[in-house]
């Protein structure tokens, strides 16, 4: 039997929830799918690549009522194509810091 000792500092929520994204520093906003959330992090699905280093400013907008959007500013760490979905890119994202 394997001993997992799960390294991550926070949990890992799966969700498929949309969201929206700016780079900063550049006018427009895209939509998203944010596929997995933590309290240090997020994965998210975009239709165009971002690179490494790339701070953006991000709003999760759950459908329900019950819970409210979230914005935050988070740095991209890596951006990979998504195999079984044509045109779009697996973007994780660090969090650095939660928005009003």
């Amino acid at each position: 039997m394997l001993d997992y000792k799960e390294q991550r500092c926070y949990p890992r929520m799966d969700i498929d929830c949309p969201a929206s994204f700016a780079i900063e520093g550049q006018p427009g906003r895209a939509g998203a799918i944010v596929k997995n959330l933590s309290g240090g992090g997020v994965l998210m699905w975009l239709e165009r690549a971002v690179p490494p280093g790339t701070v953006l400013a991000i709003e999760i907008n759950p459908p329900s009522d019950i819970t409210p959007s979230m914005k935050a500013r988070v740095k991209v760490l890596r951006c990979s194509p998504v195999d079984e979905a044509e045109g779009q890119f697996a973007v994780g994202c660090a969090m650095e810091q939660i928005l009003e």
